[in-house]
């Protein structure tokens, strides 16, 4: 069963949640001063609309026509009620799913690609730096730098460079240049490689390399695919279209799931519906990630770089650590060492929960998906979907009714090789340990 907004009801507004919280975000801190930073301190990194964005407490701000123009190649995206797999599970749950692969990348990330990529180039910036783990946020980029007139060059984290090349091939479709990272184009990875030639790089080594190389060039800005502010209010597209979708079909959720790597996706389907938690509505929302990475699950809520080389400012959020480098578990995108500082507030103040699972019952929940529902999804949806299940099979003992709403934020047909690896027995379970957090606890900077 699919439900379909008209064109003309695509949102032209998206929503801050920062308006809204209920107490204010901790104060994004300079490494150097220890000092809370100012608009002038990013201005190296990203253009000043998008600072302005980063920080704004307005509660609705204009999408611009040019953006909406292009998000209209796909938005409005169907929401779908999941019929034959609530018929497998034999549930009371009724399940329904924002579905972001139709978009050209195949996931929710050009929602904030398209924008961003359209306000640095509105401000001259002639070219973006960027990372990518999976893959989908540096096709997005390259989809939305081809789209808007910027060039585009992508670090992508080495194990995922080697594990998805069609990913990487999809990006130079795009005329985005694509290297493996750590790589020896920039100082940071060139110190990697040598401390490690077989490193597999993380997202935090990425990040690192990109930031450095955007800094070194006047006309490169450096574009981020999730974590902060301005990057979840662009997503939050996707939950204002599922609320008028809801309303079209008299349903409201009970439990909002997305998984979450650095939250642009979870935030994206949940911050609308959190509007109406802040003014008393029943809700739970349910953060969802791998056990391998288990950022909120495990690790502290403090001040933390965002990346491994120390270049990007102090923020407060969970992490494991700067210096983190994750397994190579096929969920790329959800290998990032911190969190969302929104989605990090939101977890410490118990508005939402968090879960983590290991790679094996992830891919079984996405068969099953696949065999029901008919699309094959990202590895980083299908651990939303087996939060969905599980959740499903409660309300089934329970004998409840529950309304679920998932995002499938991508699907998963450049990522056939992880499903390769499932069928032929080769998937591993990592398990983050916890004497890693501790040992991460001793190297996180001090912050007064």
């Amino acid at each position: 069963m699919k439900y379909i907004l008209p064109p003309a009801e695509i949102p032209k507004e998206w929503y801050n949640i920062l308006a809204d919280l209920p107490k204010p975000l901790p104060p994004v801190i300079h490494p150097v001063t220890k000092k809370p930073i100012s608009p002038d301190d990013l201005s190296p990194i990203f253009p000043y609309s998008l600072i302005e964005q980063e920080v704004s407490t307005k509660r609705w701000i204009k999408i611009p026509e040019e953006v909406l123009e292009i998000y209209s190649y796909w938005r409005p995206t169907p929401l779908y009620r999941a019929k034959r797999l609530e018929e497998y599970l034999d549930t009371p749950a009724r399940i329904y799913y924002k579905y972001e692969g139709v978009s050209p990348p195949g996931s929710h990330k050009p929602n904030t690609a398209v924008a961003q990529a359209y306000f640095n180039k509105k401000e001259g910036v002639k070219r973006l730096t960027t990372e990518t783990g999976a893959g989908q946020w540096g096709s997005a980029l390259a989809y939305a730098g081809k789209m808007i007139g910027i060039e585009v060059r992508v670090y992508m984290v080495r194990v995922s460079y080697e594990q998805k090349p069609y990913r990487k091939l999809l990006m130079q479709v795009w005329g985005a240049e694509v290297y493996p990272s750590p790589s020896e184009l920039t100082e940071s990875g060139r110190k990697i490689r040598a401390q490690d030639p077989n490193s597999p790089g993380s997202l935090g080594i990425a990040i690192s390399e990109a930031v450095e190389d955007a800094v070194k060039d006047k006309d490169t800005k450096y574009s981020l695919g999730s974590v902060l502010n301005h990057v979840l209010l662009h997503q939050t597209i996707i939950g204002l279209e599922a609320k008028k979708q809801m309303e079209m079909i008299g349903e409201y959720p009970d439990v909002i799931i997305a998984c979450c790597g650095g939250g642009s996706n979870l935030g994206g389907i949940s911050f609308p519906f959190l509007y109406d938690k802040f003014a008393g509505r029943e809700l739970r929302v349910v953060a969802v990630e791998p056990s391998a990475c288990p950022t909120l699950t495990k690790g502290p809520y403090t001040y933390d770089f965002g990346d491994t080389a120390r270049l990007t400012p102090l923020i407060k959020m969970y992490t494991l650590g700067h210096d983190f480098i994750p397994p190579g578990i096929h969920a790329g995108g959800l290998r990032y060492h911190g969190d969302s500082p929104i989605i990090s507030l939101l977890y410490h103040e118990k508005i939402i929960e968090a879960r983590a699972y290991p790679q094996n019952p992830v891919f079984e929940a996405a068969v099953l998906f696949a065999r029901t529902e008919g699309i094959v999804p990202a590895p980083e949806t299908a651990h939303a979907i087996r939060a969905v299940i599980d959740e499903a099979l409660e309300a089934k003992k329970l004998k409840e009714e529950r309304v679920i709403l998932f995002n499938c934020s991508g699907h998963g047909y450049f990522d056939l090789s992880a499903y390769d690896s499932y069928f032929s027995g080769k998937l591993e379970d990592f398990e983050y340990p916890e004497e890693k957090v501790k040992e991460a606890l001793r190297k996180l900077p001090k912050v007064e």
